[in-house]
């Protein structure tokens, strides 16, 4: 006899958790100069885990092309990054931190429905991202039948609401200022991937991270 199918908690389900505690301003950093985005790489490379994820302008016209990502976030336990992928500079320091990043087979990055924002960095900013967990592909793997993204996640494993903002989600990622709503969404995406992993204590054989090897993008970890 199968067993059954597991279900993550909806959206309503949530609703009478506590509110989950995220990164603050405070702890929340948007590297600009060389040297900021250099002690940002320096801090995130000496982890093994770090939250991940992108933001991109939204397209609503009907044929319009996706020209994201525009923001591209990683967090730690205690710390955010927001980094601006930006148009026509000369020389963008971001764009060359990115791609060292993001090609780092070291530093594994964890998120939630991954599969599309490769595809996307791959095409803006010519960069393979290596050593990704998709967190989404593991809980499908422990036989959740919806897709789980943070918000599930959140509630399941920190028993606790995740809030995400429509509004925010939908603005303007290409704005040369982000507002604090935005800085907070895009972090607290990150973190709560990060948050999520590190309470699961999962042994990293475990976890079906990709990339991790030049000659192949298939999954270390439990087959699904």
């Amino acid at each position: 006899m199968s067993s059954p199918r597991l279900t993550a908690p909806s959206k309503e389900d949530t609703e009478l958790l506590p509110q989950f505690v995220g990164l603050t301003l405070e702890q929340i950093a948007v590297p600009a100069t060389p040297a900021d985005i250099a002690r940002a790489v320096d801090h995130l490379l000496s982890q093994r885990f770090v939250g991940f994820d992108t933001e991109s302008k939204p397209t609503f016209a009907r044929g319009e092309a996706a020209s994201g990502p525009h923001v591209v976030q990683f967090a730690t336990l205690n710390r955010g990054y927001i980094f601006q992928v930006r148009q026509g500079e000369a020389r963008d320091y971001s764009r060359d931190a990115l791609a060292e990043l993001l090609q780092s087979q070291t530093m594994v990055k964890v998120g939630f429905g991954l599969k599309s924002d490769r595809g996307h960095i791959q095409r803006k900013l010519g960069a393979q991202p290596r050593a990704i967990l998709d967190l989404t592909t593991y809980f499908k793997q422990q036989g959740y039948r919806n897709e789980v993204g943070v918000r599930g996640a959140v509630a399941m494993v920190l028993q606790a609401r995740f809030q995400k903002s429509k509004r925010v989600s939908t603005s303007n990622w290409a704005n040369e200022h982000l507002s604090d709503s935005q800085l907070l969404y895009a972090a607290n995406d990150a973190y709560g991937a990060i948050c999520v992993l590190a309470a699961m204590k999962v042994p990293e054989n475990e976890w079906p991270i990709i990339g991790v090897d030049d000659e192949t993008d298939e999954a270390v970890g439990p087959p699904s």
